[in-house]
């Protein structure tokens, strides 16, 4: 039987899905980011499936997300979305931290994935921590630099900007230091699964698709690197996805 248990790692509000029967026994496991404006349950199919494969899998809420969610408003959260993302990533630590003192890693066998904003946590973070062994970004950009000007310029058509120049380019001084599509040799023929649809109108679907074609010369096993794309597909996960991210980790992690 495939439980969901909530788990609270260090402040972060979690759910850990996992056959009760492994609940306390060492397993890979896959943390997934959800996307902006999401929650964590959003994401229990995915980690159903995964569980039922054999894996734990960790499905963390973001700051100013589901049980985080606080009484702000959208501009409030819209401004802080690079800061959610940067603080995903040094939380993603907290989460293995976690799970590592407790000796429930198998093998170190740690992946992460993750839909849209949690796409785009899972890039930045690949940057970060070479103990990832296994990612899937779906529809998620790796070129965070680019992403964030095309946000503030897009921001700045629609009104004034909340915020001061200098605090924007302070902002694109971090993500310089999260950016995958210019630090891309950090990969280290880790398996990496994109998945993204031509159509969406949120997370430019060229973003991946040329850092895939740029990344993948980087690897001399090719099958550790893969893109799939879907046409007449937006901002939406679709089954196929999920089924393709599930295949992904069961081969790789």
């Amino acid at each position: 039987m495939i439980g969901v248990f909530d788990a609270n790692i260090h402040t972060i509000p979690s759910l850990v899905v996992v056959d009760t029967e492994k609940q306390n026994q060492a397993l890979p496991i896959l943390t997934y980011f959800h996307g902006f404006t999401s929650a964590k349950e959003m994401n229990l199919p995915l980690a159903y499936l995964l569980a039922a494969k054999g894996y734990r899998v960790v499905l963390p809420d973001s700051q100013y997300h589901g049980e985080r969610e606080r009484e702000i408003s959208s501009t409030k959260r819209q401004i802080s979305f690079w800061d959610i993302v940067m603080q995903n990533v040094e939380e993603l630590q907290t989460i293995k931290d976690f799970f590592h003192q407790k000796g429930l890693i198998l093998d170190n066998r740690f992946g992460v994935a993750g839909t849209s904003m949690g796409g785009i946590t899972t890039s930045a973070a690949l940057t970060q921590y070479p103990w990832i062994k296994a990612a899937a970004v779906l529809m998620g950009s790796p070129k965070i630099t680019t992403y964030a000007k095309t946000l503030v310029d897009s921001f700045k058509k629609m009104g004034d900007l909340p915020i001061t120049e200098e605090m924007i380019g302070s902002l694109y001084k971090q993500l310089v230091h999260y950016d995958l599509s210019t630090q891309a040799e950090k990969l280290k023929e880790r398996p990496l699964l994109f998945w993204h649809g031509e159509n969406d109108g949120v997370v430019p679907f060229d973003h991946s698709y040329t850092f895939y074609e740029e990344a993948r010369e980087l690897y001399e096993n090719s099958e550790n690197i893969r893109f799939l794309k879907e046409t007449n597909r937006d901002h939406k996960v679709s089954r196929y996805a999920i089924l393709e991210t599930v295949k992904w980790f069961e081969k790789h992690l």
